[in-house]
């Protein structure tokens, strides 16, 4: 009691906010991300992510009552589409200077989300199922799909194509040998290094392939000298020059 006699006013509860359905789906989802980021997904219970998301296990299995896998699944379905969207730069300027800001968001994501990237694409899940093997691989198709798009083709053909999946699967594995090795060398060096490798697989493939010889041509179109492309050309002829008069 105060000094008036009377009972002080109890201060006011916190009002429980309730979440509608695709809200609250959308919490739990991210509350996983969040938990597969660091830990391979074999490693984070249910009730890790009912923690995270501070609600109970019954109600993380209403919402998804296949458990585990089937969390894991909605979330790895969430990861690829923010992974999808990472080469969708708009078509203008210089072709190296796209795939730049496309590997920035790409490798953003990859250190953001660490042991889960690297769950994400070696496998070995106990949470991994055809389905999300499909995801996965939608992803590589989507990315491949974009670079296309970059390049202005619209039905490459099989040299072309297999030049641009074998990047992306050098990114990735790139990606990968990254974390490994702590993050090192810094992002900005990895970044221009896989634009290299680009230009160099699209620029050996020229040579024996036709459709990828136009594409190319149309690429140094968009370029300066003082780009990229020119750079690189710079560093190299001296030591094309030097193995010409070896051979």
């Amino acid at each position: 009691m105060n000094g008036s006699g009377t009972a002080p006013t109890p201060a006011p509860r916190a009002r429980y906010r309730r979440l509608g359905v695709e809200e609250r789906r959308t919490q739990l989802i991210a509350a996983a991300l969040g938990l597969f980021a660091h830990r391979a997904p074999e490693d984070v219970s249910l009730d890790d992510v009912a923690v995270a998301a501070e609600v109970s296990r019954p109600l993380v299995y209403r919402y998804f009552p296949g458990g585990k896998p089937q969390l894991y699944e909605a979330a790895l379905r969430s990861a690829a589409d923010d992974l999808q969207q990472c080469f969708a730069e708009p078509q203008t300027g210089p072709l190296t200077g796209r795939l730049s800001a496309a590997l920035d968001r790409y490798l953003a994501f990859v250190a953001e989300h660490d042991a889960g990237f690297s769950a994400l694409l070696q496998g070995g899940s106990v949470a991994e199922t055809s389905r999300t093997d499909a995801i996965v691989d939608g992803v590589r198709r989507a990315a491949a799909e974009q670079v296309f798009a970059h390049l202005r083709v619209t039905d490459p053909g099989p040299r072309l194509r297999m030049m641009v999946r074998t990047w992306i699967t050098a990114v990735e594995a790139a990606s990968l040998i990254w974390l490994d090795e702590g993050k090192q060398p810094p992002l900005e060096e990895l970044r221009d290094w896989l634009v290299d490798h680009f230009v160099a697989l699209l620029t050996a493939t020229s040579a024996t392939d036709e459709q990828t010889s136009r594409a190319i041509r149309a690429v140094l179109s968009t370029e300066t000298p003082e780009g990229r492309v020119g750079r690189l050309v710079r560093q190299v002829a001296p030591m094309l020059t030097d193995a010409a008069h070896l051979l």
